[in-house]
């Protein structure tokens, strides 16, 4: 493991297999299905001017994101250098080049975002993470992750101890008590037309800043 990170999934996205990924998911018909699913999670929503996504990987849901808000100040944090690259040759976004754990937020932004990420999150960093995601919203904050009830851990690509399942946008809404569920859905791998990766999707809001 790299010796400037606290888990080995950090190591894990930050190499090769966060290399490989940010190579393999990438093209405007992914573009075409964030277009599609944000326009269902930001309908409850009003105002954002600003967003910053957690793990943003090359900017796809934030490519997404500016054709829908064309004003909003747009940031991401990401860890893998190729995905860095990806994000800045946007010319749109701030980019934070770290690991999440290693993340200070400097000022609230209207829109949190966090979209197939806490899977690859080291469970016991989970609670750091979540006031992370809180402390960086002033208002909203969306939660796209796979879903089970109870916490469970799948072998992700042949690896084990690199994906988990859980309830976390509930476990959020416990630990925050001004945070409201405003909205949920799920994405269908199989939709006709825009699939997503069978996320189970919150919109959170806080009820006091």
């Amino acid at each position: 493991m790299n010796e400037n990170y606290k888990t080995a999934q950090e190591s894990f996205w930050a190499g090769e297999f966060g290399d490989a990924y940010a190579d393999r998911n990438q093209g405007q018909h992914w573009v075409a299905a964030n277009l599609a699913f944000f326009s269902k999670v930001l309908t409850r929503t009003s105002d954002i001017g600003s967003i910053i996504e957690f793990g943003a990987n090359i900017g796809l849901n934030l490519m997404a994101l500016k054709q829908l808000l064309p004003k909003a100040k747009l940031s991401a944090i990401e860890i893998n250098q190729k995905a860095v690259d990806g994000l800045n040759s946007l010319g749109y976004v701030s980019v934070h080049p770290q690991s999440i754990l290693d993340f200070v937020p400097s000022q609230p932004h209207d829109l949190t975002l966090i979209k197939g990420v806490l899977i690859h999150i080291n469970p016991d960093m989970l609670p750091q993470v979540y006031e992370l995601l809180y402390q960086s919203s002033a208002r909203y904050i969306c939660v796209a992750e796979y879903y089970n009830p109870s916490p469970v851990t799948i072998p992700y690509r042949g690896e084990s101890d690199r994906l988990f399942k859980r309830d976390f946008a509930g476990e959020m809404l416990d630990r925050y008590g001004d945070l409201k569920l405003l909205d949920y859905g799920f994405s269908y791998h199989r939709d006709n037309n825009f699939p997503q990766d069978d996320l189970t999707w919150f919109l959170l809001e806080k009820t006091r800043t």
